[in-house]
């Protein structure tokens, strides 16, 4: 089963540099982050070999959500090669995450 990637400092833009990647901007103590953690662990099998489903813990990557201006969670990124192509804040269904991949690997 593919599991999502845990970003941190160290491999947030080596992972994101090539190919589509989403990221979801998370801390364990916000319920709508609980909510959509599921999902994002079946878009890392559902999306195995065409794209790359991350997550960030905002309370241990700072850094990172600063960087990105992340003022609100769950917050989700969409990178293709290394750029940022699309942004949603707050849960949505599957298909709605689904959609935004799609529209980046077409």
């Amino acid at each position: 089963m593919a599991k999502y990637i845990e970003l941190t400092n160290d491999n947030f833009d080596a992972t994101i540099a090539e190919g589509v990647t989403m990221v979801d901007f998370w801390a364990p103590w916000c319920g709508p982050c609980r909510m959509i953690a599921p999902v994002v662990e079946e878009l890392a099998e559902d999306f195995k070999g065409k794209a790359t489903i991350c997550k960030v813990n905002t309370d241990e990557q700072q850094d990172i959500a600063v960087k990105y201006g992340i003022r609100s969670i769950p917050a989700i990124l969409f990178f293709k090669d290394g750029e940022l192509v699309d942004q949603m804040v707050g849960a949505a269904s599957k298909n709605v995450f689904a959609n935004r991949i799609n529209a980046q690997l077409a």
